[in-house]
């Protein structure tokens, strides 16, 4: 063979190789562009802000988890206590969605910004209240149909456009468990969502005035109108609290979940199907209708409620500390002059570096009088 036939052998297999290593560079930036298009596109048209360095769903090989909250002006410590306790109590790749109002967005970014906060994943959800037009009526006898992100639940799948999966706490929650095991509550095939019920729950059941028990169907629905008689639903059906609950997203989606809970507001709007001595939030009727029968359990011992519903302390101090998560529902707000277990609550607060909000303490107003 002639020097000039090796000389051009060797010239081809060069020229092949570099072909190869441009090939696989050429794929790699492909793959890389692929990864940044799907997971910023589709958030990056809603009102959100992020967080830098938040856009991967995989960190350190963990599997993200979306945690939903709403944060109104008037009860952000309670936000940011719950986040809190959620972050220090998960070694879990948690994102957290805080829903909230563009007049309350700069206060809670602030707040997240400063302190031990300072190092989690979340958005900031600005809450279209168009959505609620002709679905909620302006009531003084019921407080939270004049408060719009007590209804963000109902909108999940358009809070969280990615995610197949979430997780939705209220605002008045301290979490003690790790997120995770809440997270991998088994839903059975068909169920959009996972509640905690009322009469299985560990919770003490309540009764409230007027309005009979608290744990079943006949405490939130009117079963005097016709059309809540012809879903042949039992009045004896136990109840489920929507304050902590898990979402198969992709379910809900197939169900049509929120439409069918938008069709029971406008329902009640023109009918009121709701019970007269409506046995807690409004926001609990229309799910109990959709979910009747259709969603599965979530532990009891990650919703121990009715923390906020008397001043007394109804549960020992052992069974408060083994509870995985705490639920001051109820009146009594943790941050308020008269809750039960505040102490334990306070743990996890941070105070406000505005200034705006702030605790209000029996002990303060007696050292002021002094």
């Amino acid at each position: 063979m002639s020097f000039r036939k090796v000389n051009i052998i060797i010239w081809l297999l060069a020229a092949v190789l570099f072909l190869l290593v441009l090939h696989h560079n050429f794929l790699s930036l492909i793959s890389l562009l692929r990864n940044e298009v799907s997971d910023s596109g589709i958030l990056g048209l809603q009102p959100i802000y992020f967080v830098p360095n938040v856009h991967q769903h995989i960190v350190d090989g963990k599997q993200e988890i979306p945690v939903v909250i709403a944060a109104s002006e008037d009860r952000l410590g309670g936000t940011i206590a719950a986040i809190n306790s959620i972050q220090h109590n998960t070694h879990s790749n948690v994102i957290f969605y805080i829903v909230t109002l563009n007049s309350t967005a700069d206060h809670l970014r602030s707040w997240l910004n400063s302190g031990s906060l300072k190092n989690i994943r979340y958005k900031i959800v600005n809450f279209d209240t168009k959505l609620l037009e002709g679905k909620v009526k302006e009531d003084p006898d019921e407080g939270e149909s004049m408060k719009p992100l007590t209804f963000a639940r109902f909108y999940l799948p358009i809070l969280v456009p990615s995610a197949k999966k979430a997780i939705y706490i209220d605002d008045d929650v301290i979490v003690q468990g790790d997120i995770l095991a809440l997270y991998n509550t088994p839903l059975k095939p068909g169920h959009a969502a996972a509640f905690s019920e009322d009469c299985d729950s560990t919770s003490t059941k309540v009764i409230v005035r007027g309005a009979g028990n608290q744990y079943n169907y006949i405490g939130y629905l009117d079963y005097k109108k016709e059309r809540i008689r012809k879903l042949s639903m039992k009045a004896s059906t136990c109840s489920f609290n929507p304050g902590v609950f898990v979402a198969n997203l992709t379910e809900w989606k197939r169900q049509n979940v929120t439409n069918q809970l938008e069709k029971w507001m406008k329902l009640n709007i023109e009918e009121g199907l709701y019970s007269r001595t409506l046995a807690g939030s409004i926001t609990t009727p229309p799910l109990l209708i959709v979910f009747y029968q259709l969603h599965s359990t979530i532990d009891p011992m990650w919703n121990v409620r009715h923390l906020g519903s008397s001043v007394g302390k109804r549960y020992s101090p052992q069974f408060v500390k083994a509870a995985k998560l705490l639920h001051w529902n109820g009146h009594f707000k943790p941050w308020g002059r008269t809750a039960s277990y505040a102490d334990v609550w306070e743990k996890w607060y941070i105070p406000d570096p505005t200034g705006k909000f702030s605790l209000i303490r029996r002990h303060m107003e007696i050292s002021n009088i002094k």
